[in-house]
C-alpha cells in the first residue's frame, strides 16, 4: 500500500532556489504526495506550481525556534494562508513550556489557529528538547488551542521522529488531533514503523526514498 498520500515533501533550506522547489512540486504532482512543504517566503510560487492538483501547500511559521512573538507567528499564519497555504505548522515556545508558562504556550499556539483559519494548524513541540512529561503537556495544550495536528520535530534540532515519540503523542491526544512525524525520516522501513506507531503524516526532505 502507497503512502504517499501521508508525506510532507519538505524543502526548508535557506539556500532552497525557485528552480529546486517547482522540483519539489513537480514531484509531489507525480507521487500524489499529501503537501509540498517550504518556507512561507515559497507558499505564493508553490501554491502557483499546485494549483489544480489535490497536493497542498504547506508551510512553517515561528521555525525554527519558536521563539518569537505570538503576535509575529501569527502575522506570518494570515500572510501564509492569504498568499495560498492550506496548511501550516507553528513551533511552540519551547522555552515557556519549560517554564511551565502554560497559558503563554496555549496563547501561543492559539492565535496561530485563529489567524490561520480555515488552514490545517500543525504543532511543532520539538520533542527532542522535552521530557516525557513536556511532551504530554505540549500535546495537550495543542489539542486545547484547536490545532489539527501535533508534530515531533523541526528535523533543525537535535534530534528527529522516533517510534516511541509518535506513540507517546498518539496515546496523548488520541482521536482529538493528527500526529505528524518530521526529522530524520530516510528509509521506507523508518517511515512504516512511524505510522505503525500512530503517525499520520509523514515530513521528510526526499519523500520518493519512503515510497
Amino acid at each position: 500500500m502507497s503512502i504517499a498520500n501521508k508525506i510532507d515533501h519538505t524543502m526548508l533550506k535557506a539556500d532552497a532556489t525557485s528552480e529546486v522547489i517547482i522540483k519539489y512540486c513537480e514531484e509531489a504532482r507525480k507521487y500524489g504526495f499529501a503537501s509540498v512543504c517550504v518556507n512561507t517566503c515559497q507558499v505564493p510560487l508553490v501554491s502557483k506550481e499546485l494549483s489544480g492538483s489535490e497536493v497542498k501547500t504547506c508551510c512553517v511559521v515561528g521555525f525554527p525556534l519558536g521563539a518569537m512573538l505570538a503576535t509575529a507567528k501569527a502575522f506570518e499564519a494570515k500572510e501564509a494562508v492569504r498568499l495560498g497555504a492550506d496548511e501550516v505548522d507553528t513551533v511552540i515556545n519551547i522555552g515557556a513550556l519549560k517554564d511551565k508558562n502554560y497559558d503563554l504556550v496555549l496563547e501561543d499556539i492559539k492565535e496561530v489557529v485563529d489567524a490561520a483559519k480555515p488552514a490545517i494548524v500543525k504543532v511543532i513541540i520539538e520533542a527532542c528538547l522535552l521530557s516525557d512529561e513536556e511532551k504530554v503537556k505540549a500535546c495537550e495544550l495543542s489539542v486545547k488551542a484547536g490545532a489539527d495536528f501535533v508534530k515531533t520535530s523541526t528535523g533543525f534540532s537535535t534530534g528527529g521522529a522516533t517510534v516511541a515519540d509518535v506513540a507517546l503523542m498518539k496515546k496523548t491526544v488520541d482521536e482529538n488531533a493528527f500526529v505528524k512525524a518530521s526529522g530524520g525520516v530516510r528509509t521506507a522501513d523508518e517511515a512504516k514503523q512511524l505510522i505503525e506507531a500512530g503517525a499520520d503524516r509523514i515530513g521528510a526532505g526526499n519523500g520518493i526514498v519512503l515510497l
